[in-house]
């Protein structure tokens, strides 16, 4: 199959299809499949074709067959931190729901790349496993908490630092560009504030083995408990608000949803979109709301706080697909 970047013309959703079925299998592939309800932001257009991939080694496969065929690729977890465009994905969305979980013994759990971290916390604190509890409540894939190194202000009462998901990690079983599989460790995953070397590499995380210490499991779900209770009084609930998460990166010194509320966005509302009354630096869609909506918005609290604050906010989640406003597809790996 030609790359689609070779002419005008993009293939066809059934020509895709057909360049990916010998390997991934006709009867697996979805076409024209609406993406909102993949995404914790429910918002997007359809994707060329839809693929499930339901274990690491579908995933690796799903991968490699559509760099072979030149087909334009995205990696969806769970949905969260991105924003479809309204036009969808031309090309495959691979939605990773690769879930096994396997204990290997004295506190360290391997975990495929598409499980839910809320399902995987669960299973340890019954296992008796501490560490992965301080993050409930974040939706994640563990591929994609890798990919963000995920983070929250822990532990209870005081809140004093932030934890982040690498102190947990003991490595990273990746999907090189070549199709070749290697282990990373910790400290090659090159993690940072909302960053790992995913970011550039242009890797694959297909499993993640994490390093956790015998805990009580009572005093886990009271983590838990609190922990849920704190984000809940700060966050928009997904079930009633949908939203992608934090909007913008953190800047130094000040944060980026105060700079917004300085300048009186809380409850601003373009189409469905809205700046949450909550936290500034989150929007939610009030239902039907849509990407240009939201591109639109995010311009709009840019442009309020470089003229009023004189400093420039970026954007943290990821722009996917084709958006009305642009002729360019945004391709961001996850």
């Amino acid at each position: 199959m030609h790359s689609p970047h070779s002419s005008d013309r993009h293939p066809s959703p059934q020509e895709i299809a057909a360049a990916l079925a010998p390997a991934l299998g006709a009867s697996r592939l979805r076409l024209n499949e609406p993406l909102a309800s993949y995404t914790t932001f429910r918002i997007g257009g359809p994707a060329d074709v839809l693929y499930d991939a339901t274990t690491a080694g579908e995933l690796a496969s799903a991968v490699t067959a559509a760099k072979d065929a030149a087909v334009p690729l995205f990696v969806l977890g769970l949905g969260a931190n991105i924003l479809i465009g309204d036009l969808g994905f031309r090309g495959l969305v691979v939605r990773n729901v690769a879930r096994g979980v396997e204990e290997l013994g004295g506190g360290r759990v391997r975990a495929e790349s598409g499980v839910i971290v809320a399902d995987l916390i669960q299973h340890c604190v019954a296992s008796g496993w501490t560490g992965l509890e301080h993050y409930v409540g974040i939706p994640s894939t563990v591929g994609g908490a890798v990919w963000q190194n995920l983070h929250f202000l822990s532990p209870a009462p005081d809140r004093a630092r932030t934890m982040f998901i690498e102190e947990l990690v003991e490595s990273v079983e990746l999907l090189g560009t070549d199709g070749s599989r290697s282990l990373a460790s910790r400290a090659e995953m090159q993690f940072g504030y909302d960053v790992s070397r995913l970011h550039t590499s242009g890797e694959v995380a297909l499993a993640v083995t994490f390093a956790l210490a015998p805990g009580d499991p009572a005093q886990m779900h009271r983590i838990m408990q609190e922990n849920l209770g704190w984000r809940g009084s700060r966050h928009p609930w997904l079930e009633v608000h949908p939203s992608a998460g934090s909007i913008f990166k953190k800047i130094e010194g000040v944060g980026a949803g105060r700079l917004i509320d300085q300048c009186g966005l809380k409850g601003h509302r373009i189409g469905g979109a809205q700046i949450s009354h909550l936290h500034a630096n989150i929007m939610v869609n009030l239902g039907g709301a849509t990407a240009a909506d939201v591109r639109a918005l995010i311009s709009h609290a840019q442009h309020a706080v470089l003229q009023r604050c004189n400093q420039f906010l970026e954007p943290e989640i990821g722009f996917i697909g084709a958006f009305v406003d642009e002729s360019a597809q945004g391709t961001v790996s996850s």
